[in-house]
């Protein structure tokens, strides 16, 4: 597999393409995470990686989304932004992700990506707005990959995306990518819609036979105004993800991006390790880009560094989430979310301004972690890079959530959430 993938993308990415990415992205990135460790070890927390939402706008109304899509266009300058990306990089991170909305309606992207060539970004897009032209000055700048959403075949995705025509218009972006020769990922978000259509060896054949590099499969979490509950994954059918990625992973030339297990196949969530945190199109400094809540601003006169290492509410948000599940806190106990954010004054960060109101109409479900279900990796090459650069980093050493019950929960036919409103006062729930 590795081989095969290897020489696929020297043959199909451009030079200057590979380059930053081993450089910067690679070698960087690792040396990066180093400094992460070492600050963990002094009792400090700045994540290595940052997640940069730029605007709220997109083209698109897709299913379950969380943006403020609706609402009038939010963006961050690129002044902050180049301040903040420059602040981070003083303390040796070099990867970022940017996110919308949709990152390709930021007037100013490219020149953001310019204006920072020791850096690597991902761009999570449509896709649909990445011509030929902007395309092509992606592979002159070298420092970014596009991580296109394709959420199912023509009909699910037009569906799913809220438009007609969307299929057909990212596959045309896509192609406007691999033809430029930028190393190209395919982002999915897997429901009960998709499952069967994109958890397939032939849908990877597919993108590798369209010139993918990597894809990123991560699994549907109802937040936001519009939930979309009955879309949502059971837990026979995260174990069933889960053991397809692993698998593949040692069968098929592409790589295969998760972000929520470490080597051993254990859960974990990379706000409560602090390896990320991410930043709202208004600066506002949250746990995740699911959890829209802050006190603190990247426009805080501290700096970011200090603003990061010196947050009670993000340091409450880690160490309180990891006590009691390596899963999604906001999927499992939405009411330790709220807790934390009353403790906190935070605020609601949406323009919407419902933040609260949606954590309360949600029901406690079952995400990632999954106790006696865990899958390990089976290659080499990923089971050592996530060992030494993507593990829980000792964040759940003081777990003390009742593994057994869940466990017991989950063989008892429990298949889609634990009990409604579970007594979390009296005695440790399904999930605590």
């Amino acid at each position: 597999m590795l081989p095969a993938l290897a020489f696929r993308t020297l043959r199909t990415a451009a030079p200057r393409c590979l380059w930053k990415f081993a450089w910067n992205f690679g070698l960087k990135g690792m040396l990066s995470v180093e400094r992460f460790k070492r600050r963990l070890r002094r009792g400090e927390y700045f994540p290595p990686f940052l997640y940069l939402s730029i605007i709220n706008s997109c083209n698109l109304r897709c299913q379950g989304c969380w943006v403020d899509v609706e609402a009038p266009r939010t963006s961050i300058d690129l002044a902050t932004l180049n301040r903040t990306i420059r602040e981070a990089k003083a303390q040796g991170n070099a990867f970022f992700g940017i996110l919308g909305g949709e990152p390709f309606l930021y007037p100013e992207l490219l020149d953001l990506l310019a204006e920072h060539p020791d850096c690597y970004f991902q761009i999570f897009t449509n896709g649909q707005l990445i011509t030929e032209k902007s395309a092509r000055r992606l592979r002159q700048l070298g420092n970014a990959t596009p991580l296109i959403s394709i959420e199912g075949n023509e009909i699910i995705s037009d569906q799913r995306r809220g438009k007609p025509e969307v299929f057909r218009r990212t596959m045309r972006g896509l192609e406007h990518c691999v033809e430029a020769g930028l190393l190209t990922g395919v982002a999915t978000s897997v429901c009960q819609t998709n499952i069967d259509d994109l958890l397939s060896e032939a849908w990877l054949r597919e993108l590798i036979g369209r010139g993918v590099h990597y894809v990123w499969y991560h699994t549907y979490r109802p937040v936001g105004p519009v939930m979309n509950p009955e879309l949502a994954l059971r837990p026979d059918q995260l174990v069933r993800v889960r053991k397809f990625v692993v698998e593949m992973r040692s069968r098929v030339p592409i790589a295969i991006i998760d972000a929520y297990y470490d080597h051993d196949g254990r859960a974990l969530c990379p706000m409560v390790t602090g390896i990320s945190h991410h930043v709202s199109p208004r600066g506002d400094i949250e746990p995740c880009p699911i959890l829209q809540f802050a006190v603190e601003n990247v426009r805080d006169s501290r700096g970011i560094f200090a603003t990061l290492r010196d947050s009670s509410f993000l340091r409450d948000f880690r160490e309180v989430s990891g006590r009691h599940t390596r899963g999604c806190v906001v999927l499992e106990r939405p009411d330790l979310v709220r807790d934390l954010v009353a403790k906190h004054g935070a605020r609601d960060t949406t323009l919407r301004g419902t933040a609260l109101a949606e954590l309360d109409a949600m029901q406690p479900r079952f995400s990632q972690w999954l106790p006696g279900e865990e899958v390990p990796e089976r290659h080499w090459m990923y089971r050592f890079a996530k060992k030494y650069w993507f593990s829980d980093f000792g964040a759940y050493r003081d777990v003390q959530h009742d593994a057994e019950s869940k466990a017991r929960a989950l063989q008892s036919g429990l298949t889609s959430r634990p009990p409604k409103n579970p007594d979390t006062t009296s005695r440790p729930s399904v999930l605590t």
